[in-house]
């Protein structure tokens, strides 16, 4: 078996989340089986048991504080679109958690001490909604907006609800209202100013303790993510200031008078410690991590940190600060890959960071542009599994942390509104230019790949960029914006119409822009497109129209179509369809490297 295969189904595990009045228990993801599902995990005795078996995998689940019930979403063949289930931690029957609530899209999960639960619903028809569900009794709506929301914690007494939503309808910065459980509001929080300010807020937790009603947040104030104490009752805030470059989020110690801070920078992160004063914060102590990401982490009761820790060379593991692997599971290890490099390259934006993975040997190299989706997320140093395989078929692997990236100021995140997928397109091609002018890259084996937001890029670039790329490999993308919009999950609506200006009626010039339909007769490459048939994200209907446009002028391409939503969890889904991206690159670009053995 190649080792890029091995990478893949080689068992790995997530972060372990456990109860918060019994710790002792924990639930975490594994695709042990070859599919991700949940698992439960009682430490006291070392049992662990698998909690999910369905077709297509599970990984969204939650245990209740006492540890008794483990609640978790059930869709159909990756639709996003269904309910909650429960089952007893020690195994047993599936039961509905929410017995009411008709099906739909989740927004936010709180679960109570007394039994009841906060439960966020999104739907095209309803909008945003959410219900109080208590043991015995009908659900009751404390909640209701055509724009997005969803629930953000409820305080560890039950009393206090933390509502994150966009009323003022910028869907990329939220405000925050907290209510009682009958919906009445206690207080409003809101940086945005009704949506004049691009300011936005998120809710990181309310304090692990009763009486105590601070809720941590997190803010945009000064041009970057970082947290604040708000305490809704009194009004009081606490600015929470650690003089940290990049994007700073927090979570409490469960003794609540300290704060785990993970900060993040230029693709890499580290943690901190830090003490709660009257005054603000104590003199962080960092908590040591190698160099690399942290891609989760969470505080003990005995005040250790459980972390989730990889770098693009070395495989993911659950390590604690105690020096000891939390979780090892058996069988086969993943291999290691080679480390990225830092590029910085200058565009018309500002200066783009860009992660580079060599193959070995003297370059210019066949390279793929690897585009990560979002488009608010970021590439960061941390092992995955993707461009290891393209860097043992020899490739160069080049991804482009673009304008719209998160972890770079709010500035870069806020950047790509109106003339959208076009930004990050000239970012991408700066970083191209400057990958073939330092001969890294060979210009005619240049291949442009993503998914998602990714995918959409992929789409767009062949059609506006045609001259620079001599393969394209889209996965779940937009491919025709208008018809995306009108058949995609009411929450990805509110996002296109913040992104955009409005709706595809109100601002047509710019989604016909930004639309690949608009340049599709444009393409010259190759064009490999991947979707999900279920995929509530990037529906099926408009990529079929891009395809059709590309089989009307017998434009070189292939489509793979598969029985899933917005991406695949099983294992050998995943490989099949990485397998196929790989040999379409070696059918139409010359001269590529032996396949490993």
């Amino acid at each position: 078996m190649p080792d890029w295969e091995k990478r893949f189904r080689a068992p790995r595990v997530g972060l372990p989340e456990w109860a918060e009045d019994a710790p002792d228990r924990s639930l975490f993801v594994s695709n042990a089986t070859g599919t991700f599902e949940l698992y439960a995990w009682d430490r006291a005795t070392g049992t662990q048991r698998q909690a999910t078996d369905r077709p297509n995998g599970t990984t969204d689940g939650v245990l209740t504080p006492d540890g008794e019930w483990i609640w978790w979403f059930s869709d159909t063949d990756g639709d996003e679109f269904g309910v909650w289930m429960r089952q007893p931690f020690g195994g047993g029957p599936d039961e509905p958690a929410a017995p009411g609530l008709e099906p739909s899209y989740p927004a936010g999960l709180a679960l109570g001490r007394d039994g009841s639960a906060v439960v966020g619903r999104s739907t095209d028809e309803e909008g945003s909604t959410l219900h109080v569900v208590r043991p015995g009794a009908e659900p009751v709506e404390i909640y209701r907006h055509q724009e997005s929301a969803g629930v953000g914690d409820l305080s560890h007494d039950g009393d206090l609800i933390a509502v994150e939503h966009t009323e003022h309808g910028d869907a990329m910065h939220s405000a925050l209202r907290v209510v009682r459980t009958d919906g009445g509001t206690v207080a409003e929080l809101d940086d945005s100013e009704g949506g004049t300010k691009e300011l936005g807020l998120t809710v990181l937790g309310f304090a692990p303790a009763a009486g105590d009603s601070r809720l941590l947040v997190g803010h945009q104030r000064r041009g970057r993510w970082e947290p604040m104490v708000w305490d809704p009752l009194t009004g009081a805030t606490t600015d929470l200031d650690l003089g940290l470059p990049g994007d700073v989020s927090a979570e409490w110690y469960p003794d609540g008078g300290a704060l785990l801070v993970v900060h993040s920078h230029q693709a890499r992160s580290e943690m901190w410690r830090c003490t709660l004063t009257p005054d603000g914060l104590g003199t962080p102590e960092r908590v040591e991590t190698p160099k690399g990401s942290v891609s989760g982490a969470t505080a003990r009761p005995d005040g250790s940190v459980e972390y989730l820790w990889s770098s693009a060379a070395e495989p993911p593991q659950v390590r604690s600060t105690t020096g000891s692997v939390v979780l090892d599971p058996p069988g086969m290890k993943a291999p290691g890959s080679v480390p990225v490099e830092d590029a910085w390259v200058e565009s018309p934006g500002g200066r783009v960071h860009a992660l580079v993975q060599r193959p070995a040997g003297e370059g210019p190299f066949p390279t793929v542009f690897d585009v990560h989706g979002g488009p608010t997320w970021h590439d960061s140093d941390a092992f995955a599994g993707q461009p290891a395989a393209w860097v043992d078929h020899g490739f160069a692997v080049v991804r482009v942390n673009y304008r719209g990236s998160t972890g770079y100021g709010r500035a870069w995140t806020d950047a790509l509104k109106h003339r959208v997928g076009l930004i990050e397109l000239e970012d991408i091609a700066a970083v191209r230019d400057w990958a073939v002018e330092t001969g890294l890259a060979d210009p005619d084996r240049l291949v442009l790949a993503g998914g998602s937001w990714g995918g959409y890029l992929t789409l767009l670039g062949l059609g506006t960029q045609p001259e620079k790329w001599a393969l394209g490999l889209a996965a779940v993308p937009v491919a025709d914006y208008v018809t995306a919009y009108h058949d995609e999950m009411e929450a990805l609506k509110s996002m296109d119409r913040t992104l955009l200006g409005g709706t595809p009626e109100e601002v047509p010039e710019r989604y016909a822009a930004s639309s690949p339909l608009t340049y599709v007769d444009d393409v010259r490459a190759p064009v490999y497109v991947s979707a999900g048939v279920n995929d509530p994200r990037c529906p099926i209907r408009q990529v079929e129209n891009y395809v059709e446009r590309l089989k009307a002028r017998s434009h070189p391409h292939e489509v793979y179509r598969y029985d899933a939503g917005h991406g695949s969890l099983v294992v050998e889904e995943r490989i099949k369809q990485l397998r196929l991206e790989i040999e379409f690159a070696q059918r139409h670009l010359p001269g590529l490297p032996a396949a490993p053995a």
